[in-house]
């Protein structure tokens, strides 16, 4: 460890101030026990400098003189003889940097004899010159612990006799008298720096014996370790108390006992010994070293775990006399630790494996297949209106309904599977030989049909269903990611499906999924650059084919892809929650566009049903109202049945404030969905829109067809809305769905969707009916 001179001379600390507290104490008690001989060394001098000067210096003056040399002598020996308690302790830097004043005042009353004394006696310069060297080297001999206090010594006594020798012009004496004056110096700061590093290692030395001292005790007094030794036939030898209870047995019992049968316990007879002790049996034939080797063991009955470790030993010839090693007991540690594992690999929720186990088994069914030349299938299985159960009874009410999910799939499954939760409502099936593939095909009918049945949850009969996407190896992935994301795309068309069903991965849904994400990246760009527009599609009265509106249709013309149907991008704007911003740019475009038609021409926006999930919708229609200064009855909002399967997020209510605006609303597609009176009851609609797909099926003669439009008119009259009938595209549609009782029509017959500027020209210049080109 360096020493710095500051720490020598305690100006400075060191790193660690409670060990150079220490240091600094031992400095202090090594001038304490030099100190009889520094009080001894100024008296004698003192005697040598009264014969000198006896008879030539007035007794009176030498007599004040020994007198103030010996109490200041003795004054600085009681002050060192008083650190006894600091042996052990601490000292600080102000301890010592007074002992600088000890020195200095031994130094003063040694500067009377060479500038007093010897002022009155030229010829006595020689022998009080050789009187204060041995007074110097006596202090860098005494007083080198206490640095401060021999610099401050020797360094006023050189100066004094210096000046003595240089007042008698002895100029070669007096520079002869610094430097050894700096020897002296120089050998005092010597001298302390190695007594001071000794004492510090001593100081390490002796905290490294504490340390291992206070470990091998701790040690001695744990009931869960001990030492153990084998002779060279691989008996026990110097068995431990400990050791022996630790075994159940006692030390008379076990000594010369071999090794391998006091651990195997019962098992010794019957030979059935586990792997572990047969690599220890194999370890101590090789005579290796071994480390952390764990072994199980039955003691009293009761499984335990072990680890232990051992080193061959040697006798001072080098022959091999046995080994010697320790041993733990870690029963509770790899309780924990199997505890800890569990709950890193199964769900809480469930007690199925979680996703990090799935991955794990999915990666070693792929490793055997690939082996064995077989096949492995994974499912990726999703739960079907599960949300809904959540948003109406809540999430208690969905963890129970999980759990009897997780039952049903438990019964399904074979030692050939695997079955786990990813996470939500999402489960995973792991199938370690899929070569049969009508075999997968069958479990994944079974696990739809099983998790289809109602369930019976707190009084609830709950209906959920279940979509399954299946991929196999090494077809549809060679690892466990590529298999994983090849399921994951099935499942994601088995939901476009409708659910309730299954599919196998195709290498199409891989370009179908990148094209999602590449318009998906686009769309995020598309309004800010400008790239979305309306078209406005004509709606005109069925008896007069006069205008009385316009539906605004969004459209995208990406400069890379080119136009892209509303059927891909819609879906892709819902599903990432780009419908707000796009359809709050939709509305606010529409009413300002609309706020210049004529009075009696409206507009219709189409909304999304994940607009009306935003609590913030009804504001941003307000909002666009007054931007725009369009009056709300001219503004049409159209929903299709979809909005009133969520109920629980506030759809309706979102509706009932668009009416408290004085908005008109249009229920759209009405009957090609899940069609209930319930929802014409609860909203107040001002038009129902029929599908087209009525519409072409009712000009074919399709008596179904029919008799959907005429009870669907009959509905809206008797309630007071207004019906349109979209897709009319013929003279013969138009005078099918007039004779029908359509009250207004739109379709190709009267126009096609048309670019804001064409349309505009129409709403502000036909005052006519409106005729097909």
């Amino acid at each position: 460890m360096p020493i710095l001179l500051g720490q020598l001379l305690g100006i400075r600390d060191g790193d660690d101030p409670v060990f150079w507290g220490r240091l600094r104490a031992t400095q202090l008690f090594a001038g304490r026990r030099l100190a009889p001989f520094v009080l001894a060394a100024n008296l004698f001098g003192g005697v040598a400098v009264v014969a000198l000067f006896g008879d030539r210096v007035p007794a009176l003056w030498l007599a004040g003189w020994f007198a103030g040399l010996t109490v200041v002598a003795a004054v600085v020996a009681l002050r060192r003889l008083r650190t006894a308690h600091l042996a052990e302790g601490a000292a600080s830097l102000q301890d010592l940097r007074d002992t600088a004043l000890e020195g200095l005042a031994l130094a003063t009353m040694w500067s009377f004899p060479p500038l007093v004394f010897a002022a009155l006696t030229p010829g006595s310069t020689f022998n009080l010159w050789m009187i204060l060297a041995v007074l110097m080297a006596a202090a860098a001999l005494a007083m080198a612990p206490l640095v401060l206090a021999a610099l401050a010594f020797i360094g006023g006594v050189t100066f004094a006799a210096a000046l003595l020798l240089a007042l008698e012009q002895q100029w070669l004496a007096a520079g002869a008298t610094l430097a050894l004056g700096g020897l002296m110096a120089a050998t005092c700061l010597a001298r302390a720096r190695v007594l001071l590093a000794l004492r510090a290692f001593e100081m390490n030395l002796s905290d490294s014996h504490e340390t291992v001292s206070l470990l091998l005790g701790e040690f001695e007094d744990s009931g869960a370790d001990w030492l153990w030794e084998t002779d060279s036939q691989r008996r026990l030898c110097k068995v431990t108390p400990r050791l022996a209870h630790a075994l159940g047995s006692t030390p008379e019992r076990l000594e010369g006992m071999p090794v391998l049968q006091a651990l195997a316990g019962a098992s010794w007879e019957t030979g059935d010994f586990a792997p572990a002790l047969r690599l220890l049996a194999d370890k101590l034939k090789r005579r290796e070293a071994f480390r952390d080797l764990s072994l199980p063991l039955v003691v009293n009955g009761e499984q335990r775990w072990w680890e232990i470790t051992a080193n061959p030993r040697l006798d001072d010839r080098g022959q091999y006399v046995g080994f010697r090693g320790v041993g733990s007991d870690v029963t509770e540690q790899r309780a924990s630790a199997d505890k800890i594992n569990r709950m890193a690999r199964f769900d809480a929720l469930t007690g199925l494996p979680n996703r990090l186990f799935v991955n794990e088994a999915l990666g070693r069914a792929l490793a055997e297949a690939e082996r064995w030349g077989t096949r492995a299938a994974f499912m990726m299985i999703d739960l079907d209106r599960f949300k809904a159960v959540n948003d109406t009874l809540g999430h208690p009410i969905g963890d129970r309904l999980l759990g009897r999910v997780s039952e049903r799939l438990a019964e399904l499954i074979t030692d050939n599977e695997l079955i786990g939760r990813l996470g939500g409502d999402e489960f995973a099936v792991v199938m370690n030989d899929a070569t049969d593939a009508s075999r997968v095909e069958r479990l994944a009918q079974r696990i739809i049909e099983t998790l289809s049945r109602p369930y019976e949850v707190d009084q609830h009969t709950l209906y959920i269903g279940a979509s399954v996407g299946v991929a196999t190896s090494p077809r549809d992935g060679r690892t466990a990611e590529t298999l994983v994301r090849s399921a994951d795309l099935a499942l994601y068309r088995s939901k476009d499906a409708g659910g309730g069903v299954f599919h196998a991965y195709e290498p199409q849904l891989h370009v179908d999924a990148e094209e999602r994400r590449v318009l998906e990246m686009a769309l995020r760009k598309a309004l800010e650059k400008g790239e979305l527009h309306l078209d406005y599609q004509p709606v005109v009265d069925a008896g007069s084919e006069r205008l009385v509106g316009f539906e605004a249709l969004l459209r995208w013309n990406s400069p890379e892809h080119g136009p892209i149907s509303p059927a891909k991008f819609i879906p892709i704007a819902e599903e990432t929650r780009l419908i707000g911003p796009i359809g709050e740019w939709v509305v606010r475009t529409a009413c300002a566009e609309a706020a210049g038609w004529p009075e009696d021409v409206r507009v219709a926006v189409n909304v999304s049903p994940e607009q009306l999930h935003n609590p913030n919708f009804a504001s941003v229609v307000a909002k666009s109202l007054s931007a725009s200064g369009l009056a709300p009855h001219r503004l049409e909002l159209e929903v299709t049945e979809s909005v009133f399967m969520r109920e629980a997020t506030g759809a309706v209510q979102a509706l009932e404030r668009m009416l408290e605006l004085g908005v008109r609303l249009s229920l759209d597609d009405f009957g090609t969905g899940y069609s209930s009176l319930g929802y014409l009851s609860r909203t107040r609609f001002s038009t129902i829109k029929i599908d087209r797909s009525f519409v072409t099926s009712a000009s074919r003669g399709v008596p179904e067809a029919l008799a959907i439009i005429r009870a669907v008119v009959a509905l809206a009259n008797s309630l007071g809305m207004a019906t349109t009938a979209e897709g009319v595209e013929t003279a013969d549609e138009l005078a099918l769905t007039r004779m029908l009782g359509c009250s207004k029509i739109q379709g190709y017959h009267f126009g096609r969707p048309l670019p804001v500027a064409e349309a505009r020209a129409i709403a502000l210049h036909t005052k006519t009916a409106i005729r097909a080109a």
